[in-house]
């Protein structure tokens, strides 16, 4: 295998195209995943309470939920086995260069999490009243737990990507190959990304169901079982939301840890400094400090809670929180090496294998099994290989991620969850009181705010994505070495291909929905 260069001749049409591609592919599937991960449960637990009542209304309930749940399932799995593709046929090397660990997670989720969906999904919709109600609602759970699964191994894969670990280089296939399958899944950022991705799917199946209630309140029909649907989701919501929150802020911790210049870029931190703090909103601007061709930014207002980042990430007001320029410049009083530095010890590792291979032709099998051992020797995993892939980078300023687009994107999730959080104790509120259906003004919101659960979905990968840049695997390999190499021509003509099919799909699926949500519950 070989690892291109930034120096070396890159067509970055066909790099950017690439990755408009898959960018589009992934916004696409994550319009259908969360309202699959969220609903699933949302079912579930009304179907619970209708066995345990035994109350036929329940039982309409939860058909018509499950009737949208089957709709938006069918439509996500075609978008999700195309981004899978993808890895292959646009970005080759990668796929090479990470060996079995992400291949591994992938295959166990189409072999066991998606076949506990495909096989009990069929009882699901088709079973009432050919099973017991008993094995109705263990087959509902088995799709709800088998949606969350699938999910669970993707992100696996995901979080790898973001912390590679439990790991080892094998300089003969250059291959990076597994040697703790447990490393990989209990990796924190998979824990984190895992607890927190799918919380946040919850949010959006609650909040659908809440806004579609909210509909046939405004309409005046069904406001029996709209009100019903408003409570589960309500207090799902809120759980969630707890849920969310909590993870959100683990995942910081995290991010603060592995992934450093992203969490400077969240928060727009151009200069590290102790007693640093929290910034809850903030209008940015370019400053006058500039990396190479970057200009860092700074804020033109902003409101922040004084300390909190450095209690954030360090549980400690006084900490100091590294900013960009230290992260890229170094800070040797915090001991943070520069670019330059790591540079310099990706290189020496470039080294090691362009030796190794060479010792290899020239039959030194001496110096060939000595250098192989060294890729498996830790102390020079952790000082030298590790910084792989800064090698393939030229520029300091090239390590820096979009810092607008990874801080208004975070913020903005931010701010809607907190947003979701009231919406939904507020509804538990006027449900108790009795006058919700009083409320149009507040129904019209709950209607309204189903996009902005998509959209704060949306952000929270923006952030996860558009903040790791230019990394495809974290410090080991950058995105322009991973990418295939191929015609940009094909991958230009397939993005508007997948373009307009997932245009179709999506507007398939609304328009299924809406035909099916005016319908309403069949009695």
């Amino acid at each position: 295998m070989h690892i291109i260069n930034m120096s070396e001749t890159i067509d970055l049409t066909l790099l950017d195209w690439s990755r408009a591609q898959f960018a589009l592919t992934a916004i696409y599937h994550w319009l259908f995943v969360p309202l699959t991960l969220g609903l699933s449960f949302v079912v579930a637990m009304m179907e619970t309470i209708y066995v345990r009542t035994g109350n036929e209304e329940w039982k309409r309930i939860t058909r018509f939920w499950m009737t949208l749940f089957g709709i938006n399932f069918a439509i996500g799995v075609a978008t999700g086995i195309i981004l899978e593709f993808e890895f292959g046929t646009n970005w080759s090397n990668y796929s090479w260069f990470v060996g079995d660990i992400f291949g591994a997670p992938l295959a166990i989720e189409g072999i066991v999490a998606f076949f506990l969906e495909s096989t009990f999904i069929a009882v699901m919709f088709f079973g009432w009243n050919k099973v017991s109600r008993k094995f109705h609602l263990v087959s509902t759970w088995l799709v709800a737990i088998g949606s969350n699964l699938s999910a669970l191994w993707i992100l696996v894969a995901n979080g790898w990507m973001e912390n590679p670990v439990g790991m080892v280089f094998n300089p003969e296939t250059a291959r990076n190959e597994m040697v703790s399958f447990s490393a990989v899944l209990f990796n924190h950022v998979a824990v984190d990304k895992f607890l927190h991705t799918i919380s946040s799917g919850y949010l959006v199946g609650s909040i659908f169901v809440l806004g579609i209630s909210a509909w046939f309140l405004i309409r005046k029909r069904e406001t029996n079982a709209a009100k019903r649907s408003m409570l589960v989701a309500s207090v799902f919501g809120i759980l969630a939301s707890l849920m969310n929150s909590y993870t959100g802020d683990s995942s910081a911790r995290t991010i603060a840890k592995v992934q450093p210049v992203k969490f400077a870029a969240m928060e727009a931190l151009a200069e590290g400094k102790t007693n640093a703090g929290l910034v809850a909103f903030g209008i940015l601007k370019d400053s006058e400090n500039k990396i190479g061709e970057t200009t860092l930014k700074d804020f033109h207002f902003k409101i922040e809670f004084p300390g909190m980042l450095s209690i954030l990430t360090a549980g400690d007001k006084d900490a100091f929180v590294p900013g960009i320029s230290d992260l890229v410049n170094g800070n040797k009083s915090q001991n943070l090496m520069s670019f330059d530095e790591k540079k310099a010890r990706g290189e020496v590792a470039r080294k090691a294998l362009i030796d190794f291979k060479s010792a290899g032709k020239s039959g030194n099998i001496h110096l060939r099994d000595s250098i192989k051992d060294l890729f498996s020797d830790k102390a020079f995993k952790d000082n030298y290989f590790r910084y792989f892939g800064y090698s393939s980078i030229d520029k300091s300023d090239d390590i820096i991620p979009d810092q607008s687009g990874t801080f208004y994107s975070f913020h903005l999730m931010v701010f809607l969850g907190f947003i979701f959080m009231f919406l939904f104790g507020f509804t538990i509120y006027l449900l108790f009181k009795g006058t919700i259906a009083d409320n149009r003004w507040f129904l019209w919101i709950c209607l309204f705010t189903i996009p902005l659960a998509f959209i704060a979905g949306e952000m929270g990968w923006i952030v996860a994505e558009l903040g790791r840049q230019p990394w495809i695997i974290q410090d080991l390999m950058p995105v322009s070495a991973a990418v295939s190499n191929i015609s940009s021509g094909s991958v230009i003509a397939t993005f508007f291909i997948f373009t307009a099919l997932f245009t179709t799909l999506l507007v398939s699926e609304i328009s299924i929905m809406v035909k099916q949500i005016k319908t309403g519950p069949k009695h």
